[in-house]
């Protein structure tokens, strides 16, 4: 079959990913070449790209549904805290607040220490909420 010949001029950068892929593939340059060109020339072609293009964003939009719910968890559980905590604790008098201070950067510190090490486990609140309610009654 005759092949027409054509001289095209590329980006040094492209050039020498164009030569490790023909490299790594053990086909000639060309044979990409006219492969990537009969793909964009395709007809199918936008179809295929619009599809990929499709598939990428619904994952996106999965992952940013995900993030949003988990964002609302953990909103939800500081609002939670925060009501019981400032229901249950009374004011301090003021001669008792700098050793209640202390006593309670000791205590954040253990807090952060702890979260460090839950977090190394891979456990969160996230997968305990999500677990089935009945399956952690049977635990």
């Amino acid at each position: 079959m005759k092949k027409d010949r054509l001289n095209v001029y590329f980006d040094p950068s492209l050039s020498t990913e164009l030569d490790a892929l023909a490299a790594r593939r053990k086909v000639s340059k060309s044979q990409i070449v006219e492969a990537a060109l009969a793909s964009f020339l395709s007809p199918d072609g936008a179809d295929q790209r619009e599809a990929a293009v499709v598939r990428r964003l619904d994952r996106l939009t999965r992952a940013v549904e995900r993030l949003e719910r988990d964002q609302s968890i953990g909103n939800e559980a500081i609002a939670l805290f925060i009501q019981f905590w400032l229901t249950t604790t009374p004011p301090l008098p003021i001669d008792m607040r700098e050793a209640a201070q202390a006593s309670g950067k000791e205590r954040y510190d253990g807090f952060v220490e702890a979260l460090g090490r839950r977090l190394a486990k891979g456990r969160t609140l996230t997968k305990e909420v999500s677990e089935d309610p009945a399956a952690a009654d049977t635990k």
